[in-house]
């Protein structure tokens, strides 16, 4: 165990208000693909850019397109939980953890057992008719061809965040309580670069600010402990 993994553990064992704030790179190790990273989504071609596709004007302009797209690269049906997810769960049982907060729309860490998860962007398992509400799970959309519609005749929209459109205010109150009470903020496999979700960090005021990522976030100067090590492989390791 090298010394800020030893560190981490010091930090875990001290302290029973710890939240969890994690970005693509929690997922990734379950092989649930990135944005940013060099074989991630914004860096394959397309006929237009994955944020043009994924952008709420895009999916109102051409659902179909919108469709092919989402199909083929954001539904991984096969996406196992790793030692990551599965670690923050125990983690929640024991009393530990308070709160995970993701910017991921996988479902992972509740499949890994979490309770407590704010989805900031979403999740592909849920899905409502744009028209009367009606909800519809990943497997229809999944096994859909096409544009998927609903019996009343109105596009099926999943519930994930689109570029344009705004993040659900319930979830961004419950993230900012999470955080202004939290003794210890973990961030993990994320950039920081997405905004407003990245600006709610701000709200963080306790004992230890931890930064677990592969690449510099903007956070890694102002954290009280950095382990550029991947997240499933740091968190795997620690004692609950």
């Amino acid at each position: 165990m090298s010394k800020e993994i030893e560190k981490l553990q010091e930090i875990v064992d001290q302290h029973d208000n710890i939240v969890f704030f994690g970005g693509a790179g929690v997922s990734t190790e379950s092989g649930i693909p990135d944005f940013r990273s060099q074989d991630g989504l914004y860096n394959q071609q397309y006929d237009y850019p994955p944020e043009t596709i994924l952008s709420h004007t895009f999916f109102m302009k051409k659902p179909e397109e919108f469709y092919r797209f989402y199909r083929n690269k954001m539904l991984c049906d096969t996406a196992k939980p790793n030692a990551a997810h599965k670690k923050l769960a125990e983690m929640e049982q024991a009393g530990k953890l308070k709160a995970v907060i993701t910017q991921n729309i996988d479902n992972l860490h509740q499949m890994a057992g979490s309770k407590k998860v704010l989805e900031l962007h979403g999740s592909v398992y849920r899905n409502y008719c744009m028209r009367c509400g009606k909800f519809y799970d990943f497997a229809h959309i999944l096994h859909s061809t096409g544009v998927p519609r609903c019996e009343c005749g109105g596009i099926i929209k999943p519930d994930v965040v689109l570029y344009e459109e705004g993040l659900d205010s319930d979830t961004i109150s419950e993230s900012v309580r999470a955080i202004s009470e939290a003794q210890v903020l973990i961030i993990g496999g994320t950039s920081l670069a997405v905004y407003p979700a990245a600006g709610l960090i701000d709200y963080f005021h306790g004992d230890s600010l931890v930064v677990i990522n592969m690449a510099p976030t903007p956070r890694d100067r102002s954290a009280d402990l950095l382990i550029k090590e991947p997240i499933g492989q740091v968190l795997g390791q620690i004692r609950v």
